[in-house]
């Protein structure tokens, strides 16, 4: 699975800017100027750590799908 096979979408709502999932994954987070976390432009991290950067969220802001079978992997 590539990470372009991703759809990864941060709930802004519940993101409480905590971080730990630009630690795990910065090259796919990154935390806005309103110190909420959000997805960069270009994503560079592979799947499995963009998987354990969602999953370190303690709100489960992070939703990540897999385009290709349309499962929801994380939360």
């Amino acid at each position: 699975m590539s990470p372009q096979k991703l759809k990864i979408r941060v709930l802004v709502e519940d993101c409480i800017g905590d971080g730990a999932c630009c630690d795990e994954a910065p090259g796919t987070f990154e935390l806005s100027t309103d110190g909420v976390a959000c997805v960069k432009t270009t994503v560079t991290d592979d799947p499995e750590t963009i998987l354990r950067g969602a999953r370190v969220c303690p709100t489960d802001a992070i939703v990540i799908i897999d385009e290709e079978s349309g499962e929801q992997l994380i939360p």
